[in-house]
This record gives structure tokens, sequence and C-alpha cells, in this order.
């Protein structure tokens, strides 16, 4: 459809747009706020006069329309509305940020950049620039949610403005949409927002599913209204007697959720039992929310049988969110299911728009509120900034959509994780310090290792050690962002030093070997390792990876005046870039089984074709051994939903950071104190760790096994010429099993 329009007819719309945006604000505006909105509009009138959008339309309309989301649908003030209408005048327009700090001071400056796209990175960099576009705005949370919120707002506006766009254009959009956007509306409580998105989103990535559900959803409307009217008609007469006001409303569940639903429990859309929800909103009588809130509960379940199991009391305990309401599913009329929620119409102001919302009812509450203390660990895990733009990313993203658990800390306080937390999750949620040293838990009295699960109700206790460290399993059992953060960091300082070890023991046995240890023979070892910087080159000499006598292969070798032309000529490259960099490339060269880290044989499964890298399993074969599936495998729900007995836990690793298994069998004369003194040696040894351990003695000698991981056989020769200088030890030798 050609947009034809004049520009005194353009003009008017502009006004009207105006008009409508400063009538329908949520918060009601001052003099001085009309005046700053103003201005910020005249200024992005002005600045935008020049720019159509795709659809032939002035731009103007979309930042107004922005604002309007903004102050109707979000809430937000005057500040948030003026930094809406300006958010793209700095990226498109001469404008600058001194420019706005200048017009409107430093607090909408601040906003406008945050929400000012990284336009240009060194092409040479590789990077993915929309993750670093997600990075920078997810770091304005240091400064200010509302640039977040704002941000939130123009997705949605280009997701309803999408249609003009090539194909190609709107599937990248919407996916980037469901990837984070959404999940981000969700965690700051903007419930209607999340699922315009995602139901937008969808429409864009599967418009055949999205436009079958609406049509269902469409034809079922009448049969609904119906079902709404004669479910409330019951229960009128009860809430009036009791003296209730409030309003019952029905609603179909999201295109999106439906769908969700659909996948997950492989069903049809008929066969779909909770397709809408009916919200009783009551404006309290008692002057106790709570109590109403029960009180209603009871009046329904008078009339209606619930599902104990489906109870979702976020009154006692809101989400983290914000959010408060009871769920409850009953059986209504015609024996189905239907799940009713419960909330006062200050939660259902809160549940439709969020941060903004419990913020203007909060009045100088003093209790932190979930999403303050979400906000407050989320700064903390921001000012991480080692990781590449992508692994944050994901990372930030782990705790978006994450349902929850709480659990209970020794002195009886509540904290909110997401489901599927560790023991070491909990720790890292107490203090960074408690996470770094943490060696242990007690949950519910009961002595449980790091990796264990938390369940709501769960009392924890963390035991610490002054003289742990993290290692680089703990990456595999955590689940917040905050730890993943924190731990990859200690373990970057760790391998830092590990590093400058490594640099001196090569200086000095390249010294021993006769070379001199120059940027050129650095170099040349990188390459001959096949390693990318000088400093995982040092990682690996420090860790043993690199011993003695691949050194003395590389000096055998590099004495060849032929291999020394060769290397000169193809392996020329500018050393300083190797020099320069810091961080220790994986070279995913093996793949190993179980919870042992087994090297087994195995073949790579051709329909789904896993590369070193991927995130795979094993499935035991009847006739063609271990056959290896990537997670993500058309047939890994068949294989694990009807043959999980034959599931091995897989995974690719770096041989030169591996940690082996040895098992030593030890005996002597028993004196005393000596396994004491044996445990000792192995807890001062850097990396090594006890899986088990048992000794037992008999009359005056003692006989046992050790099962210890270890970085390499000069660790573990080490190890064991340490054990038998402890006195009355007589035998320690390496054996195969337990």
């Amino acid at each position: 459809m050609s947009y034809n329009v004049t520009i005194e007819e353009e003009n008017k719309e502009i006004a009207s747009r105006y008009k409508n945006l400063l009538k329908g604000t949520y918060q009601t505006l001052s003099e001085d706020d009309k005046k700053l909105i103003r201005k910020a509009f005249d200024i992005a009138v002005e600045a935008h006069s020049k720019q159509r959008r795709k659809t032939g339309e002035p731009y103007i309309y979309h930042p107004i329309a922005v604002a309007k989301i903004v102050a109707d649908e979000i809430g937000l003030g005057a500040t948030s509305i003026a930094a809406a209408l300006l958010h793209d005048v700095v990226e498109d327009t001469p404008y600058t940020i001194d420019d706005m700090e200048r017009l409107f001071g430093e607090n909408i400056a601040r906003i406008v950049s945050g929400l000012t796209k990284i336009s240009n990175l060194k092409q040479e960099q590789d990077y993915s620039i929309q993750a670093e576009n997600f990075r920078k705005m997810l770091l304005t949370l240091h400064d200010d949610v509302r640039v977040i919120l704002i941000k939130i707002a123009d997705r949605l506006h280009n997701m309803q403005t999408m249609d003009s766009m090539p194909p190609h254009k709107q599937v990248k959009i919407a996916s980037e949409t469901l990837y984070i956007y959404a999940p981000l509306a969700h965690r700051l409580g903007l419930y209607n927002i999340k699922t315009e998105l995602e139901d937008l989103g969808l429409k864009y990535t599967e418009p055949d599913v999205y436009q079958d559900i609406l049509t269902k959803i469409k034809e079922s409307k009448e049969d609904q209204q119906k079902y709404i009217d004669s479910f409330t008609g019951i229960l009128k007469e009860a809430l009036d007697k009791e003296g209730f006001k409030y309003e019952i409303k029905g609603r179909f569940k999201s295109i999106f959720s439906i769908r969700r639903k659909m996948r997950k429990q492989n069903v049809t859309f008929d066969e779909v039992y909770d397709k809408f929800a009916i919200r009783i909103i009551y404006h309290p009588s008692s002057g106790d929310e709570k109590f109403d809130a029960w009180k209603i509960y009871s009046i329904v379940t008078d009339f209606f049988k619930p599902n104990p199991a489906r109870l979702r009391d976020w009154i006692s305990q809101p989400k983290s969110t914000g959010y408060e309401a009871l769920h409850i599913t009953v059986i209504g009329p015609q024996a189905k299911w239907v799940e009713v929620q419960i909330r006062s119409d200050r939660m259902d102001e809160i549940a439709e728009k969020g941060y903004a919302a419990h913020f203007k009812y909060k009045q100088g509450s003093v209790k932190e509120n979930g999403l303050e203390g979400w906000l407050n660990r989320l700064k903390e895990s921001l000012e991480n900034q080692s990781l590449d733009a992508v692994d944050f990313v994901e990372d930030f993203k782990l705790n978006l959509y994450a349902k929850e658990i709480y659990v209970f800390t020794p002195k009886g306080d509540l904290k909110s994780l997401p489901k599927g937390a560790s023991a070491l999750d909990f720790a890292f949620s107490v203090h960074t310090d408690v996470g770094l040293k943490c060696r242990g838990a007690k949950v519910n009295g009961k002595l449980v290792p790091l990796s264990h699960e938390l369940k709501s109700g769960d009392q924890v206790e963390v035991l610490t050690a002054s003289n742990n460290k993290p290692n680089v399993r703990w990456l595999d059992f955590v689940i917040t962002a905050r730890a993943r953060a924190k731990i990859k960091s200690a373990l970057k300082a760790e391998e830092k030093k590990i590093a400058e070890e490594g640099k001196a023991i090569l200086q000095r046995k390249l010294r021993h070997l006769k070379i001199n240890a120059t940027e050129k023979v650095i170099h040349e070892l990188a390459s001959y390792f096949g390693l990318k910087t000088s400093f995982d080159l040092f990682y690996r000499v420090g860790n043993g990876a690199i011993d003695n006598t691949q050194l003395k292969q590389f000096v055998a070798q590099r004495s060849s005046s032929f291999m020394g032309f060769i290397k000169s000529t193809f392996r020329r490259t500018p050393s300083k870039e190797i020099l320069e960099k810091e961080e220790v490339t994986n070279k995913y060269d093996a793949l190993v089984f179980g919870k042992e880290e087994q090297t087994l044989d195995y073949t790579l499964a051709k329909c789904c074709s896993p590369i070193p890298g991927d995130k795979v399993f094993g499935f035991v074969t009847i006739n063609e051994g271990i056959k290896v599936h990537k997670n993500d495998c058309p047939n890994a729900i068949s294989l694990q939903s009807n043959y999980a007995y034959r599931i091995m836990p897989a995974k690719w690793i770096d041989s030169t950071k591996q940690e082996f298994t040895a098992i030593l069998h030890l005996s002597g004369i028993d004196n005393k104190g000596i396994v004491n003194n044996i445990t000792k040696i192995i807890s001062n040894s850097m990396d090594v760790f006890i899986h088990s351990i048992n000794i037992s003695g008999d009359n005056g000698v003692f006989d046992g096994k050790l099962s210890l991981s270890v970085k390499n056989k000069n660790q573990l020769e080490k190890l064991i010429g340490n054990m038998k200088k402890v006195d009355g030890v007589q035998k320690v030798e390496r054996v195969n099993t337990l």
C-alpha cells in the first residue's frame, strides 16, 4: 500500500500524536515536565525532518510511538519520555552526546548515550556487533535501568511496524527479540510487553504456526466468553455478599505460550487444557490485601475443586520481579481446568507495568525488593568485563527466564535463586568471597557436594576454607550469571599466575638448552605447538602440559637448517600480535565420557555431525559402540526419553588442560598422624584433588589406595616423590584399579 499524504496532513498528524502522548501519561506531569518534553519533541522533529521510515511515513512517528509506550505501558516520567523522543537523534543526525548534555543535562545525555548503538567496530576485531551492542546496553544498568526500559519500548514499536521490511531482516530482528528482549522484559516485570514481543517474534519466525493458532483463538472467542460468563455468574453472588469491589477478566494465554505448551507436551491446540486464565482483581475492603486474597481464594474453592499441586502463592513471597498474586487451578464448569489469578488493583498495576509501578507504590519502604536485589547483583556481575561479548550475553541470559526457588540461610533469611541452582550458586549469591572459598555445604543439616541441586525450602549453610581455590569443573554445575562470571574471572587470574611461572620456567629451560628466549624463538615455539599466543605457550609450560622432552624435540628440529629455513619463510607473521594477547585458547582435541572423564572409542553420529566444541552426549548402541550426538540433535529427545539408561554424559576438552585420574597404592608402618601428613602433601599441591581415600591399619602396618586428579605425569611423579619422604611410608606405586 503506497503512502500518499500532503505535508499539511502530516504536520496535523504529528501534532495530534504529540497531544495524544501527553494526554495518556500514566504519571501526572508538572509544567516543567511538559516544557522538557516539548523541547525534546521540537529538537527530535527538527533533527528527523528529512528522514522517512520504510513505509514512507515521517521518521518522527517512531520516537513519538516509543515515548507513548514508555509513558503509558511502562509508566515512566518526563525524563524518560524526553529521552525516548531523542533516542535516535545522536545516531541518525548531526547532533552529538555533548549537544544533548548542553541542551538537556547530564541525566538525559547519559540515557541517550546508552541507547545509541555501536555503529562501527574495527573490522579486524573478531566481534559480534550485535553482542557488543547488547553488552553496551546492559552495562548501562550501572547507571540507569531506564535505558533498558526505553530500549524495550523501542524494540516493541519496531516489531509492531515490521511488515514493510524484507523477510530476512524480519527473521533476524524477531530472533533477536525472542533471544534477549522478551526475556529482559519478563525479568523487569513488563508482562504485557513480554507477551506482545513473544507473539510478534513468533509471527515472523514461524508465520504459519502463528496464523494457525491465531485463527483458532478467534474461532473459540465466543465459546470462551460464554464460559467466562458461566464461571463468573457462579462467583458473583458470593463475592457481592462479602462486600468485595472487584472485576473479573478472562484472557487467552498468549499465542507464544500456547505454542510452547504444544511443543513441550507434544499436543494439538485442542489438547492444551489451560488455554485461558480468569483474573479476579479486587479493591481491598479490610485494609489487609493478603487477608482479602485468601478470603477470595476460599470463596472460589467453595464452588470449584482446586488442584493443590498447582497453588502458587506469590503474595506471601513475591517474585523477584516484584510480581504478587495468588494462582490456583480449579475444575470449572464442564469439568475444564481453569487457572484463576487473584490480585489487588495495586498488584495488577505492578504486574502490568512492572518496575516503574512497583517504585510508585514503594514510597520509601525500607525492605529491599527482589528486583532491586537482582539489579544490584547484576551490576556486580557486569563489572567483570573480561569475557568476550557473546559469552557475556550468554551468561547474562542465563537468569532472565529462569523459574525461581526460595531457600533459607542458617539465620532464616530467605534468598531467591533460579530453579536448578547448586549449593555453589547459593554461596556466590551470599558473597563473592564465600563462593570462591567454598569447599562444601550443609543442606538441611546434611553435608552435600558443591554440585548439589537446591530445592525450594532448603536451609543452606556454606562451609569455606581460606586456602580453597575455584577450579574449571565448577563451571559445569553453576547456573547463575554471577557465579559463572566470578569463577571465570578467578580462573583467569589463576591462569595469569601459572603463565608467569611458565614464562620463568621456559626461560630457564631454554637457557639450559643454550638458546636465547627472544621474541622470535617464543613465536617459533608457539607455532611449533600450534598455539595462537605466547600467553598460551607460557600457560602450558607452567601447568606441565609442555615438558622437557617436547622442548628438546623442538630444539632438535630447529637445529636442522632446512627446517629453520622453512619456518622462517612460512611462519613469518608479526610476532607482536602473538605477544600482546592475553588468553588461553581452547584446542578441543579430545572427547571424554562420564563423570570420570574417560577416553573411550566412539563414532560421530551422521544425523547431526557434531564438531569439536559442540555440546554433546554419548549413546551406547547395540552393535556400533558409542555414537556421539549433539544435545540439540533432532533425535536427541527420542533417545533420551526412550533409552535414558544408554545415555552417557560427554564433553569436548582441550587435552593440554585436561585433568587425569590416577590411582595410587600406599603401604608402610602405621605411625601416628600418617594419613594427615599424606593428605597435607596433596592439598598443598596446586590443582590436585582427592576423589577417594581408603587407608586401613592392621597391627602396626597400613595399606590403602588414593584416587586423585592430576594435570600431568610430571605433577604425579613429584607428588609420589614427596609422599615417599613421609616418615613410615615404604611404598607408593601407581595402579590401574581402586
